[in-house]
């Protein structure tokens, strides 16, 4: 089967800068809803991705997200957000980007054509086999990331990735790939759009599934998030007093003395 880069195909819009702006929402709006559709056909790839992933974090091991540009970004947002959502230490989920950290906010030119800078920027890490590694690239042609996944092939580590085009170079080599082929963009070959929004609610899945599985929630709460501002106060002593069935002022003090939700619990049910 030949492969064809349908992220690059044209628009099947014409004329964008004589529509109205009403008109350009209204299209933009249309496409972005086919998006959870095509997300959807490949939950029984993001499945098996999710369940190695656990596999691999309950025997040690850390979930790295590599990627440039737009997905190497995303990569990052929803590595620093597990953090402080499921209180993880910030090593267990590890956002890498071409370029390193100035590339979050500014483009860094052709860092996403260096097939051998990933594997050098996974390495300062000191991945091993214990880790798993999952590739970020709308195109799924992406040298820098397809260099590392090879390389981590090379060394045993478990391989993903999440693509929007099917049968890529990437998903090729990837243990588990997930392919959400959501078409040409409204702006032709703008993959921060749909293929970002895909990526984007593909790495929702990956983090909060495999979070669950750790033991991370309870119930449907963030019992283990961090307490790191006035907002998430108030939701842990809400959740404690949701919990327990106890009065404000005693869920807080509970908070108060143990910084933390889920022992808060805890230590009033072994009073």
């Amino acid at each position: 089967m030949p492969f064809t880069r349908t992220t690059e195909q044209t628009s099947k819009y014409e004329h964008l800068e004589k529509m109205p702006v009403g008109e350009l929402l209204a299209n933009i709006n249309n496409e972005d809803k086919t998006v959870p559709l095509a997300v959807e056909k490949a939950l029984p790839q993001i499945e098996r991705l999710v369940e190695k992933t656990v596999q691999q974090l309950k025997a040690g091991g850390r979930l790295f997200y590599i990627g440039a540009g737009t997905s190497g970004r995303l990569g990052i947002v929803d590595a620093s957000e597990c953090p402080p959502t499921f209180g993880v230490p910030f090593d267990l989920v590890i956002g890498i980007i071409a370029g390193g950290d100035t590339a979050i906010r500014k483009a860094v030119e052709f860092a996403e054509d260096d097939d051998e800078q990933g594997w050098a920027d996974l390495e300062v890490w000191n991945i091993n086999e214990n880790d798993i590694v999952v590739g970020i690239a709308a195109s799924g042609t992406t040298p820098y990331v397809i260099g590392a996944l090879e390389k981590c092939n090379l060394n045993n580590i478990p391989t993903g990735c999440i693509t929007c085009n099917a049968g890529s170079p990437l998903a090729a080599l990837a243990n588990y790939p997930v392919e959400v082929v959501v078409g040409p963009e409204f702006v032709t070959g703008s993959s921060r759009m749909k293929a970002g929004t895909a990526q984007k609610l593909v790495l929702n899945m990956i983090s909060t599934a495999t979070m669950i599985q750790m033991g991370r929630v309870k119930g449907n709460k963030m019992v283990d998030m961090q307490l790191s501002n006035h907002k998430l106060v108030g939701r842990g002593v809400q959740m404690i007093m949701d919990e327990l069935g106890i009065p404000q002022e005693e869920a807080a003090a509970l908070l108060e003395e143990h910084q933390n939700v889920r022992k808060a619990i805890e230590a009033y049910a072994n009073r």
